[in-house]
């Protein structure tokens, strides 16, 4: 999987969007498919337009690390769901729950550029995330 620092670091050589489209798409393809008894209604994410789907796992302890896969049917949507892991995914779920994956997107241009319905599924499949950390957040 790639890094956030190296999408950050790509992100800032592409100037042109077009390039940063392409770039996203190529994101995506370096996911690994979500095996097809993943793919269930209570892993889809609510609010995409395309469907997207995210697995959640939980390590152990009071602030446990949680690990996410993800899947999309539609290219551009598999690499900002590429992007999201690569932002969520390894850390504490305190680490989550302060992290709005949003800035991120906003600091490499790409909300600016997605439609309302792909920015508002971005919002959804980001807000699931943060949910679901939350609920193991030491009290």
């Amino acid at each position: 999987m790639t890094t956030l620092a190296g999408i950050i670091d790509d992100f800032a050589f592409l100037d042109e969007w077009e390039d940063r489209y392409r770039y996203v798409i190529e994101l995506g393809k370096t996911l690994p498919d979500l095996p097809e008894d993943q793919r269930t209604a209570q892993n889809k994410v609510q609010g995409c337009a395309s469907q997207v789907w995210l697995v959640s796992h939980i390590g152990s302890g009071a602030d446990p690390e949680l690990t996410f896969e993800g899947d999309s049917d539609a290219h551009i949507v598999r690499g900002l769901v590429a992007i999201v892991l690569a932002i969520y995914s390894g850390k504490r779920a305190s680490e989550i729950s302060r992290l709005d994956a949003i800035d991120t997107f906003n600091e490499i241009g790409l909300v600016e550029h997605l439609s309302s319905q792909r920015a508002n599924g971005l919002r959804s499949m980001v807000r699931r995330i943060r949910e679901e950390a939350g609920r193991y957040v030491p009290a």
